[in-house]
């Protein structure tokens, strides 16, 4: 079960396109209109986005993700074996891995190229898309245990521009349960998204996409994924804290755990050195690193990684490291458990079955144990997975090949390495 919608690889860059002869994709189509969003994001004024433009942080060069020795843990080089086959069968340009248990590194590599002659290496940095959303989670309940807000808070306090805003509450932002439609959903957007891959998407364009649809259900009653979520969330903690949201996650996230390189990109730039990706989504091969990826969440948020700083996100999220007991509890569960799934309005596809065994959290997944975040854009898949029982931490980043197939790559390598490491916990996705 994916919870996730971001693996749109949608468009071309105009700089570099090779053909693939084995390929057999389909472009979406084009000349999709968003005239009612227009109208929508009219009303939703600027103040409810206070993010402000600035420099990028740079991550420390002093704490570079370097390989391990794969003769220093006996179940390293079985990893990379299992890796390197993966690699050949998905046609895979790159695989970068970061395996760990209760904190002690069993292997950290990459395999592949970046580009063409240039090796991939675990130093390279790769768009991180939803691993900033247990982060959000996170941000919420420490201003929650701190008596700032409440999580069933209306946001109309905040965000009163947005419609229902006294129906809709901080914890349904954070566990997707408002009923918003998702902007990625509608074909206009993806047209546009096609038609210009580097067009800047503002959070009063993206939220009036989905404003500018019916709420799927009544708030509160049922699950349904929607960045629209995320990118009102974002604007909320700014709000609520007064400080921009890049540095909330910074002050509040990143320097209590070391993550020197994470960080955020109010552009499309990368930090160097840059792990490359290419997409086959629009039926011929084209490079994709540098489209621009303001859709994906909200500013401050739009997050570059290391394999190694990715690694150590899931291990603290998984471990509730930086909570109160109770908080993690209501991370990992805040109500979503036992939502109904599918009804008259919401498709399969649109509400999915919240279970105990699978289920959305405070922007986090929770899969038969796993506790994890899938980012995919546009030629990047990534996941990152702890499992509590066996304190065993899987991250993988992979950048597709001309014959890749559809969907999040890196979760199939994953589990691969999962039945050797953990077989009586798999990780199904």
């Amino acid at each position: 079960m994916t919870f996730s919608r971001t693996s749109f690889s949608r468009t071309a860059f105009s700089g570099a396109a090779f053909s693939c002869a084995a390929t057999s994709r389909t472009a979406i189509s084009r000349g999709g209109v968003l005239a009612a969003a227009v109208l929508t994001a009219a009303a939703l004024t600027a103040v409810v986005f206070p993010a402000a433009e600035g420099l990028a942080k740079t991550p420390s060069p002093s704490h570079a993700c370097v390989r391990s020795d794969p003769a220093a843990d006996p179940r390293a080089r079985e990893v990379l074996d299992i890796a390197r086959r993966a690699q050949r069968e998905l046609d895979l340009n790159s695989v970068l891995l970061r395996v760990s248990v209760d904190g002690h590194e069993i292997v950290t590599g990459a395999l592949g190229e970046s580009m063409t002659g240039v090796a991939a290496e675990p130093a390279m940095h790769f768009r991180a898309g939803s691993m900033a959303f247990p982060f959000f989670g996170i941000v919420l309940l420490q201003l929650a245990e701190e008596g700032r807000i409440g999580l069933d808070d209306p946001i109309a306090r905040w965000l009163p521009e947005v419609p229902r805003a006294d129906e809709i509450t901080l914890r349904m932002l954070g566990d997707t349960t408002s009923g918003l439609a998702d902007y990625v959903t509608d074909q206009g957007f993806l047209d546009a998204l096609a038609a210009d891959p580097f067009r800047h998407w503002t959070p009063e364009e993206l939220v009036g996409i989905s404003t500018g649809h019916p709420f799927w259900y009544r708030p509160g009653t049922n699950w349904s994924y929607s960045h629209a979520n995320f990118v009102l969330l974002g604007a909320a903690l700014e709000r609520i804290t007064g400080t921009r949201l890049d540095h909330l996650l910074e002050q509040r996230i990143f320097e209590p755990l070391g993550l020197r390189q994470t960080v955020n990109r109010f552009t499309p730039d990368l930090p160097d050195p840059v792990l490359h990706a290419f997409t086959a989504g629009r039926g011929s091969y084209e490079e994709s690193t540098f489209w621009n990826p303001s859709w994906t969440t909200a500013p401050g948020a739009v997050l570059a990684t290391d394999i190694c700083d990715f690694g150590r996100s899931i291990e603290a999220v998984g471990t509730g490291a930086l909570l109160s007991p109770e908080s993690f509890r209501t991370q990992l569960n805040p109500g979503t458990v036992g939502l109904p799934g599918p009804a008259d309005g919401c498709p399969e596809d649109v509400c999915l079955l919240q279970t105990e065994a699978r289920h959305f959290g405070l922007g986090v997944i929770v899969s038969d144990g796993w506790i994890l975040s899938n980012p995919s854009f546009s030629g990047y898949a990534a996941i990152e997975a702890y499992q509590p029982d066996t304190r065993l931490t899987v991250a993988v980043s992979t950048t597709k090949g001309c014959d890749s197939p559809d969907g999040n790559t890196a979760q199939e390598v994953a589990a691969r390495i999962v039945a050797l490491l953990a077989p009586d916990h798999p990780l199904n996705v």
